[in-house]
């Protein structure tokens, strides 16, 4: 069995050993070596090369946003981040999401040495993905800035009707100047859905949506309370549409995105002619998942007088899968998969396009203006 060397940051150290006692109950890894903080974990990382690291945040020196930066720049490496579950944590986790980390682990609240053990069995699933992805080919591009469009191949296509040739990314269309909130029905529908490297690829799609869109957008992103809200803040700083965290019952408007609130499934239903709302239940979590992509996918299934255009991009497993190739037998006008080239895991993706529920294969970077050309059309 092979052993992946593990580098653990933290400057406790109560949480280092800890933390690299929980690491070490599973065969698959070997803690190769502890730091107190980020210029600790930076030299460390250029000398020995680990396959994945555990890093903290707040430390003294450096901190691990800091760190982190600069391990994506010169030696990019997995890095899991530890997360306190505040406010405050969950902002600075979403910066470190951004910045390359491939997932993050909260630290509970309560009594350290009690409420840590509870997240051992997610701290070594999530050691086990990192492991799995290729970090480098992502530390190189920045995060919510549009590469010029070239062509781009539809990676990893099976012979089920895909384009299989090398095609050329649509301009993004320009919208009139007009307040798409306040501008007629709704009559047309985006829905996203992704996990693991999702923060990451939402700052891409979103930032580059065009002004005065002519939609809503709804999204399921796995991740825990709190941080939505933190997400939802982030993308509405960066994006021309408004972008907040739904609530029960808000009327979905044009030009606006919603965040399923973590730990929340999120539904929309029609709530008279052109206007449809959201509604969140705490209903059981669909396969291991709330909220869940699939059940955001499957609400939509009745609303067939709207437009609907369906995204997956970049996550574990195959929540959503299902759902929109349902929608795409519904007639949904587009279902879009990130591509294999651009997913930090290219899981779901690939779910959507083995059950043939995708119509087109899309680079990360060419995905708002797909959607822009696709809700003209």
């Amino acid at each position: 069995m092979k052993s992946y060397d593990v580098l653990v940051v933290d400057d406790s150290i109560f949480m280092r050993k800890i933390i690299s006692d929980f690491i070490s109950e599973d065969a698959s890894f070997r803690v190769v070596a502890t730091a107190k903080n980020g210029r600790e974990a930076i030299e460390l990382v250029k000398k020995l090369k680990p396959h994945v690291v555990t890093m903290d945040i707040e430390m003294p020196e450096m901190n691990g946003l800091d760190a982190l930066k600069i391990i994506m720049k010169e030696q990019p490496t997995p890095v899991i981040m530890l997360s306190s579950l505040t406010q405050d944590g969950a902002r600075e986790t979403i910066t470190a999401l951004e910045r390359g980390a491939v997932d993050f682990v909260g630290k509970p609240s309560g009594s350290i040495s009690l409420d840590l053990h509870k997240v051992k069995a997610m701290l070594l699933e999530k050691l086990h993905m990192a492991v799995k992805t290729n970090i480098a080919k992502f530390a190189a591009r920045p995060s919510g800035t549009l590469s010029p469009m070239k062509n781009s191949p539809a990676a990893g296509l099976p012979s089920s009707g895909l384009q299989q040739r090398r095609q050329e990314a649509p301009p993004s269309p320009v919208f009139p100047a007009t307040d798409p909130q306040t501008s007629g029905k709704v009559t047309q529908l985006v829905a996203i859905g992704t996990s693991t490297g999702g923060p990451r690829a939402l700052h891409q799609v979103m930032s580059n949506m065009p002004p005065n869109f002519p939609a809503p957008v709804v999204i399921v992103q796995h991740m825990p309370p709190n941080f939505t809200k933190s997400l939802a803040q982030r993308l509405n700083s960066v994006s021309p549409l408004t972008v907040v965290e739904a609530e029960d019952g808000m009327v979905l408007k044009n030009g606006t995105a919603y965040i399923a609130p973590g730990g929340y499934h999120m539904m929309v239903a029609r709530n008279g002619p052109g206007a449809y709302r959201i509604y969140i239940n705490k209903d059981e979590p669909r396969g291991g998942h709330r909220p869940s992509v699939d059940v955001l996918f499957e609400s939509l299934l009745p609303l067939k007088e709207l437009k609907r255009h369906i995204v997956i991009m970049t996550g574990m497993g195959a929540d959503g899968a299902k759902g929109m190739r349902a929608l795409r037998q519904a007639g949904a006008v587009t279902t879009i998969a990130e591509s294999e080239e651009t997913c930090i895991v290219y899981g779901m993706p690939r779910a959507a396009v083995e059950l043939d529920g995708v119509m087109h294969v899309v680079p990360q970077q060419d995905i708002a203006a797909k959607l822009a050309q696709a809700v003209v059309t």
